[in-house]
């Protein structure tokens, strides 16, 4: 596949991305364009490895290890680096519904399991796969996927990420009416508001989200089913429910003085960022040759606002990271990061081999931004927070040094007396995860999800109530977002099965 020598001739290149001091200034996507022919390069480095482990789509000691959607990686590698680019585009289509979504935010565990990785860097999978996409949306390739007949049947999806989305597309494309219902202003669920635009452009989920309407999707937005619209109601209404609301209830850190001012939910503060940036009109424009270098970053009127404030980022992970680039990019006076875990190493330990996901140090694109700024990591790794100092609204955190010990059977939490500190904090933001999916629309059902055990006691994507269906980080926990559009596609294949008697979908 691909050059059979080319993984020998060639080095790995991840492509350009705009210098941080410069992207700090903006809130416009950090990535440049890489030319067809480097990306043919790298291509070419895809090995005829004979068992390709990158698209297994595994869970490997807790971690993913190559591709959920399975995704034909070395069929389109090897079709890229003959230039077949509609081909290749072809070949994706058959397995991912959004491309342009794993290809900038998917951490890539197709690449964390690439053969190659044994012995060299791995092949760059990631920006090969956006690549293509974008290659077939500027050829007009990318086109509603419109259904055949229509069904009769009508399915109610709740929840518009990507989870939701995906599912739509599905079933929408067996002929099912398909309605998404979002609580929010807008559609596009993490992938609008979670994320902010430098890391995924909205005009990229805006235009997706137009192909899904011109292909008959109907989205319902600024509407909660439970509140605004009786559980009953639209059982009543639909042949199927289909669950995709996400695992939406954040985890909070109990700890005195948590009810004080000043200290938000990290999603609180990414969403309202880029809410006011969208309602302002900031990012209609993500050619970033058209933006004046000597600008300052437009500060958003944030509901929640890091200017000017010492910030302490509470938690690691994809979202505290993106809490860091935002706070920078609202000219915070300081920012630092609290992980509760020891510092990664810098090459795999011996009992992370090949092909899990590497647990090593990265720096990160809103690290490398804060470095940038304030000339170090802002992470500190092996603190605890023990207390939020403060009259009414939080000024300072205090914290303790902590190492993992263990006991025989499992690590326990040890602190170390004598390191307590004080920082200073106006804002503080809490990025730990979270811990399932809210309540409330679930008693109303009668739903009883089992996160890790839904398929063992109701079946594929099943719930405990007949015709109704849960999808995504709702049902199988915190996850990626390629572990989301698996989940969508898998649950649209089983309620289109439960609706018809059978399913051609995959």
């Amino acid at each position: 596949m691909a050059k059979p020598t080319g993984f020998i001739e060639f080095r790995r290149d991840e492509g350009q991305q705009r210098p941080p001091q410069e992207r700090i200034r903006d809130w416009q996507p950090i990535h440049l364009h890489t030319p067809d022919d480097a990306l043919q390069t790298q291509a070419a480095r895809c090995m005829d490895c004979g068992i390709p482990f990158c698209h297994q789509g595994q869970i490997l000691n807790g971690m993913s290890s190559g591709c959920p959607l399975h995704n034909l990686i070395p069929e389109w590698n090897d079709l890229i680096y003959q230039g077949l680019w509609r081909e290749a585009y072809e070949r994706l289509g058959k397995t991912n519904n959004f491309p342009e979504f794993t290809g900038l935010v998917c951490p890539a565990p197709c690449e964390a399991s690439c053969t190659l990785g044994i012995i060299d860097p791995p092949v760059t999978i990631k920006n090969i796969e956006m690549a293509i996409v974008e290659k077939a949306f500027a050829a007009g390739w990318v086109r509603p996927n419109m259904p055949q007949q229509r069904t009769g049947k009508k399915v109610a999806v709740i929840g518009s990420g990507p989870a939701g989305l995906a599912c739509a597309e599905q079933l929408n494309l067996v002929g099912h009416e398909v309605t998404v219902f979002e609580r929010a202003d807008r559609p596009g669920g993490l992938l609008m508001y979670g994320i902010p635009n430098m890391k995924l452009d909205k005009k990229l989920v805006q235009r997706r989200l137009d192909l899904l309407t011109e292909a008959g999707i109907r989205f319902v937005t600024n509407t909660e089913i439970g509140r605004d619209i009786p559980a009953e109601a639209l059982r009543a209404e639909y042949n199927a429910i289909i669950l995709c609301t996400g695992a939406a209830r954040p985890r909070d850190l109990d700890a005195p003085g948590r009810e004080k001012a000043g200290i938000h939910f990290a999603l609180e503060f990414l969403t309202g960022s880029t809410k006011a940036l969208l309602d302002i009109g900031i990012l209609g424009d993500s050619d970033i040759r058209a933006i004046p270098q000597s600008i300052n970053t437009p500060i958003p009127q944030s509901p929640i606002s890091a200017a000017g404030k010492d910030v302490i980022i509470i938690g690691g992970g994809d979202t505290g990271t993106d809490c860091v680039a935002t706070a920078v990019r609202q000219q915070c006076r300081s920012v630092v990061q609290f992980e509760i875990m020891p510092q990664p190493p810098q090459e795999r330990a011996p009992d992370n081999p090949w092909p899990q996901w590497p647990r090593v140090y990265r720096l990160d694109y809103g690290q490398e931004e804060a470095q940038a700024v304030f000339g170090e990591d802002p992470r500190r790794y092996l603190v605890m927070t023990k207390r939020f100092m403060g009259n009414g609204r939080v000024q300072g955190v205090k914290t303790i040094n902590v190492t993992w010990e263990t006991d025989g059977w499992r690590p326990q939490l040890v602190e170390i007396p004598g390191t307590e500190k004080i920082w200073p904090a106006q804002l503080v933001l809490l990025a730990m995860g979270f811990t399932g999916p809210e309540n409330g629309l679930l008693d109303q059902l009668g739903v009883k999800l089992s996160r890790w055990r839904d398929e063992e006691r109701y079946g594929r994507y099943h719930t405990n109530v007949e015709g109704v269906f849960a999808a995504g980080d709702g049902r199988r926990g915190q996850s990626l977002v390629v572990w989301a559009i698996r989940e969508g596609r898998g649950a649209a294949r089983e309620a289109d099965r439960w609706l018809m008697g059978e399913t051609d979908l995959p």
